[in-house]
């Protein structure tokens, strides 16, 4: 996933056809003295309709379509014909999307199955022709009616990526060296901060021809509640993950603290993520050796599940994944 074309948020008008009016005719037919009302009713305007897409991974291809119109319905006609309905605008998003109105910020929708459709403006009904008019005492309506006017409205959509397990940590904790270790992912991996400036996915193979899916985000630093970093804006992929691993390195100046603060900015951002199942991964753990490893066993006060990991060495990555396992399946 470039992080030139990763997109999770784009902004939009949405504006659906209007109705075609309903039509006033009359018949006009040799040796017919006085033709009837025939006036068809009017098509139906266009919906804007989102389509989810497992093929999408980013919304770059909607970036630059600051309006999304869909046409409008054709007039009725005479003999009772009725007017072509306008085309649909469909757009094709990634399944984890969330369309909301951009003035109320009300969840209008979600994508999360493939082939998924939802109307997200719908429309304006046809007019109806004055043939619908007629009766014993107005036998010759003139009149007919308008169509209904389409909807228009200012639509975002936040894409949150489906995963089995979100990866939580600080810059340079080893996140998107374990992704790379464990899947066949690439993200970018330097020895230098916020080197993740945007989420990566990976499938993740187990025993047995099994597999789940592991979400990297960009590090977050202390204080990204107030706006400090870059982790802050992509929590929201994590929103969805069924758990949260946390990566803490071995090399940190004090684990059961770094852990807290990760926990804290968690639950400043939505508490609701702290409901999830949590998992800790100890990485860097090549730079200990037994004796290390024990004395440092013994200071940690942590109130969830670890393991000591080295994504170099693949030490202790086999226990991370039969770990992951048992969390994910401890529902069913």
């Amino acid at each position: 996933m470039s992080g030139n074309n990763f997109i999770d948020y784009v902004k939009f008008c949405s504006r659906s056809g209007h109705g075609g009016p309903g039509a006033v005719h009359f018949r006009r037919e040799k040796h017919v003295a006085k033709g009837g009302p025939d006036g068809g009713n009017g098509g139906r305007g266009g919906h804007v309709i989102l389509r989810g897409n497992s093929q999408l991974w980013t919304l770059l291809h909607l970036k630059y379509r600051k309006h999304v119109i869909a046409e409008n319905g054709q007039p009725g006609g005479s003999m009772r014909s009725t007017g072509a309905a306008g085309k649909d605008e469909i757009l094709e998003v990634p399944l984890g999307t969330i369309a909301k109105d951009d003035e109320t910020g009300e969840v209008l929708w979600e994508i999360t199955e493939d082939g998924q459709e939802v109307i997200l403006s719908p429309g304006g009904r046809g007019g109806l022709g004055n043939e619908n008019f007629k009766n014993s005492v107005n036998q010759t309506p003139r009149y007919a009616q308008p169509g209904e006017p389409g909807e228009t409205r200012w639509v975002v959509l936040e894409l949150k990526l489906l995963a089995d397990v979100g990866l939580v940590g600080f810059p340079n904790a080893g996140k998107s060296t374990l992704l790379s270790a464990v899947s066949a992912a690439k993200p970018e991996i330097a020895d230098y901060p916020f080197t993740t400036l945007t989420p990566n996915l990976g499938v993740v193979a187990y025993r047995d021809h099994q597999s789940f899916v592991m979400a990297d985000i960009p590090g977050i630093i202390e204080g990204a509640a107030e706006g400090k970093g870059l982790g802050l804006r992509f929590l929201r992929h994590i929103e969805r993950n069924s758990m949260l691993l946390f990566l803490i390195p071995v090399d940190a100046d004090d684990l059961n603290k770094e852990y807290e603060v990760l926990v804290d900015e968690l639950k400043r951002y939505n508490p609701e993520l702290l409901d999830k199942q949590r998992l800790i991964a100890i990485s860097k753990a090549d730079m200990l050796d037994e004796e290390l490893m024990k004395e440092m066993e013994d200071t940690l006060n942590y109130d969830v599940p670890y393991v000591f990991i080295s994504s170099v060495t693949g030490f202790g990555i086999q226990t991370l994944k039969d770990k992951i396992w048992q969390v994910l399946n401890s529902d069913r």
